[in-house]
């Protein structure tokens, strides 16, 4: 999936209903996020790998957008049995995250693979313990940062990580594809 930012955003699916709790325990649903555009991705607080890097992402991204912006962050644990809402809290704290703007959410393990997995499109899977480099190495994960439209449809998709990535110019890409769904009606 790619944000093509010379043409109409593509829709890749739309995304089903979910329960989940933010970094406050507070039920959070779709209903929340409907008539936003958002942006998502999946992380885990006790991560040593690419999660910190995507977590400064999302908080330049947060920085970058206008006061009076809707547009919401939506950061995703992969280790809903560790990260419940104070380890979330804390990890929101660390990265200066808006709590009006970027909410994590975490909640049972099911519902979380579904909206991952199924809505948005996310590969997670936990790493057997002999394929683990270190005692916090938990999770293969996609670090990807998704935007999603104010109808709740799956409209693009930024890889955050790699070689070849500059991380000024996803920045830029995502800032665009938010800019152009924010004037969608």
């Amino acid at each position: 999936m790619r944000a093509y930012l010379g043409k109409p955003l593509p829709v890749y699916g739309t995304i089903g209903e979910f329960n989940l709790t933010n970094q406050f325990g507070l039920p959070i649903t779709l209903a929340d996020l409907r008539g936003h555009v958002w942006v998502a991705d999946i992380i885990f607080t006790r991560c040593a790998g690419p999660c910190l890097k995507m977590s400064r992402q999302m908080k330049e991204i947060q920085d970058s957008l206008s006061p009076g912006s809707k547009v919401k962050l939506v950061s995703l644990t992969t280790d809903p049995r560790f990260d419940l809402p104070p380890v979330l809290n804390a990890y929101a704290q660390r990265f200066g995250a808006d709590s009006n703007r970027w909410t994590f959410l975490t909640g049972p393990p099911g519902e979380i693979a579904n909206l991952s997995s199924n809505s948005l499109k996310l590969t997670a899977m936990e790493k057997r313990p002999e394929e683990r480099d270190t005692a916090v190495d938990l999770f293969l994960h996609s670090t990807v940062f998704l935007i999603v439209d104010k109808q709740a449809q799956l409209r693009g998709s930024f890889e955050t990580t790699g070689e070849e990535i500059d991380p000024r110019q996803v920045k830029t890409k995502i800032l665009a594809a938010i800019h152009r769904l924010e004037r969608e009606q």
